[in-house]
């Protein structure tokens, strides 16, 4: 049986994740800073572990658990995100720090952690990241999140690079808007999710239950020779421009 931690795992697209999961029979280990949240979902299905992987006291915290119970992981999903939207020069200290903490630093505090406990228990392993078609075009008013998955992109290449010999793959997904609660701010009307579809050339909104798919396809055996890469799934808005009618 494969043995999954999922970060983030109140949010909607890891909730897609753990739906998924669960009807193939995954060992699923359930991370958040909400203990609230995790209950309200999830009730006491799943391991669940109260930590916040934004720092290194609290990644370690996280698998210091999972060592305490005695299981042993072979694949991260790393579902930890946020979403800052804004001008440069409208953007505050904090909000920047928040930005990057969040989508950056949680990514490579969890990551280190995850190899770590590969490397303990001798196993090879798999993990996924959710990065963000800001990272690869530049979109008005995504600086602050397009720096923060940009690191995260390319930390998942250096990663897969480093730990290639050891059998453990590292990708990510790079969706666009997905219709999750992270964006609903950006679609409060039936007009601004007209617009928000509009933008793709395959126009329409993204699903949070086929970026899942993906994120589960990647962590599989069918992926195993994939490793190092960034899987847009954003209706081709980061590498093709349509044809204008």
């Amino acid at each position: 049986m494969k043995k999954v931690l999922i970060t983030g795992a109140t949010g909607g697209l890891a909730q897609s994740l753990v739906e998924n999961l669960t009807k193939n029979n995954w060992q699923l280990v359930l991370v958040s800073r909400s203990s609230e949240k995790l209950e309200e979902i999830y009730g006491n299905k799943h391991t669940q572990i109260i930590a916040d992987c934004s720092t290194s006291q609290g990644a370690k915290l996280i698998f210091d658990e999972i060592a305490a119970r005695n299981i042993t992981l072979d694949s991260l999903a790393h579902c930890v995100g946020n979403i800052r939207l804004g001008s440069l020069h409208r953007t505050s200290e904090a909000d920047f720090l928040d930005c990057i903490s969040t989508n950056l630093f949680s990514a490579f505090f969890t990551l280190s952690g995850f190899v770590e406990h590969l490397k303990k228990s001798s196993t090879h392993g798999s993990a996924v990241f959710v990065s963000s078609a800001a990272a690869s075009i530049g979109i008005p008013n995504h600086e602050v999140i397009s720096a923060a998955k940009g690191g995260l992109e390319a930390l998942v290449r250096s990663s897969a690079a480093t730990y290639a010999a050891s059998n453990i793959r590292i990708n990510a997904v790079s969706p666009g808007i997905l219709d999750t609660p992270a964006s609903a701010s950006l679609l409060t009307s039936d007009l601004m999710r007209e617009i928000a579809a509009k933008q793709y050339p395959i126009k329409g909104i993204g699903s949070a239950e086929e970026v899942a798919d993906l994120m589960v396809w990647l962590m599989s055996e069918k992926a195993q020779r994939v490793t190092g890469q960034v899987w847009s799934i954003d209706a081709g808005f980061s590498s093709i421009r349509p044809l204008v009618k």
